[in-house]
């Protein structure tokens, strides 16, 4: 029986794009502090990771294909949050940023990791950014780590290796 499992350490020459929104800053900066250190933590040199910013949430999408197309990363991270408020617009946004980076790393095959907080609270944002919930971008972040292992051990024809 042959397995295939990612590790949680950098793969030779691999780049990583952080890339983060804007809005709701005092939490994105957090997320964004979070996943450089994992990233640093398991070998990934500071020279392999790129930090991109994009006005907000919903625009990540786009950002994160373009990112994707280049060719230059194993792995994009995208760090947002979006915080319930009193209208519908939170659920547009995170309904649309969750699909739209998902459909992004099924079209170009490179991890493209949701690393978006989806909170009701700012509360509950800020113990997801490093406080009682841990660091969430973090979590996206070794996520990406171990997905550009995990494909780089696949076969990218169908056959065997």
């Amino acid at each position: 029986m042959k397995q295939y499992q990612g590790q949680l350490i950098a793969p030779a020459g691999a780049k990583f794009a952080l890339l983060v929104s804007r809005f709701n800053e005092f939490i994105t900066s957090k997320l964004l502090g979070g996943a450089i250190d994992a990233l640093t933590r398991h070998g990934v040199s500071e020279d392999d990771i790129e930090v991109v910013w994009a006005p907000g949430s919903f625009e990540i999408p786009v950002v994160a294909a373009r990112l994707a197309q280049s060719g230059r990363y194993a792995g994009v991270v995208c760090l947002g949050a979006v915080i319930r408020g009193g209208t519908d617009h939170y659920q547009y946004v995170a309904a649309e940023v969750s699909k739209g980076i998902s459909v992004v790393a099924l079209r170009s095959g490179v991890p493209c990791i949701m690393g978006v907080l989806t909170c009701d609270t700012l509360e509950q944002a800020v113990d997801r950014a490093g406080a009682k919930s841990g660091n969430k971008g973090a979590e996206a972040a070794t996520a990406a780590l171990e997905m550009a292992n995990l494909l780089r051990q696949l076969p990218a024809d169908g056959g065997e290796s």
